[in-house]
């Protein structure tokens, strides 16, 4: 009688595996592509980045644009601070020289302009506006340290956006990568990050330039930096805030 139990209870249990099994491969195939999935997601985030998660186009494009609002944002309160402290105690209101180190940079005018060149060449002049300023603005920043006139606060303002120019440039290229991997621009412009292209700053006028000119020159690039990443946005993701 035991026996004739034992029997009934094994072939219970082979019922069930042989129920169950079909679940089980599915739940398997869902670990799979869950994995898979997540994969896909870490492989598009930095190393090493705490609570990473997938960043789509239209979101990189949001970063870059709200990174350069708040560049542009202590370009202006820093500009004003040198109106302030040195212009009217040198009578030197409307004499700025505007003669930019990046004028040799070949920059749409307007609006309209802008949305009319490719969308490789405008992302080049945005890369290259980021190159051009990354030494300069450290060296701005070493100037105002000598600035007594200057509290610690306009000293760190200077430092940061000295930063925000190489972050900006970093997130750039990310979205210029992201690009290219969707098909949405060619892959000729890998080069303007490299050490070459940083070196070719070194090389500019911009010593010759006195601080407020230099502040002044980047706030009028910021401003276009800023300009022409929302108009490459709405090209290219119009259908996300534009």
């Amino acid at each position: 009688m035991w026996l004739v139990e034992a029997k009934a209870k094994t072939y219970g249990v082979l019922i069930v595996c042989i129920f169950i099994s079909p679940v089980l491969v599915v739940l398997i195939y869902l670990a799979l592509c869950s994995r898979l999935s997540s994969m896909r997601t870490a492989s598009s985030c930095t190393n090493g980045q705490s609570g990473c998660h997938f960043l789509t186009l239209a979101n990189l494009f949001d970063r870059v644009i709200q990174h350069s609002a708040r560049m542009h944002g202590i370009s202006n309160d820093l500009h004003s601070e040198f109106e302030l402290y040195f212009l009217p105690s040198k009578n030197q209101i409307g004499r700025v020289s505007r003669n930019c180190h990046t004028s040799t940079i070949l920059t749409p005018n307007g609006k309209e302009n802008a949305q009319r060149i490719a969308r490789e060449e405008l992302t080049e002049v945005i890369l290259k506006l980021l190159v051009a300023w990354r030494e300069p603005l450290w060296h701005f920043h070493q100037n105002m340290a000598q600035h007594h006139e200057f509290n610690n606060f306009s000293s760190n303002k200077s430092l940061e956006m000295s930063d925000m120019v190489h972050e900006l440039r970093r997130g750039v290229q990310k979205v210029v990568e992201k690009m290219q991997m969707l098909g949405v621009i060619s892959s000729s412009l890998g080069n303007l990050g490299s050490p070459e292209a940083l070196m070719a700053s070194d090389r500019a006028e911009w010593r010759l330039m006195n601080d407020y000119d230099l502040l002044y020159c980047f706030r009028r690039d910021s401003n276009k930096i800023q300009n022409y990443l929302k108009i490459l946005k709405c090209r290219i993701v119009p259908e996300h805030g534009c």
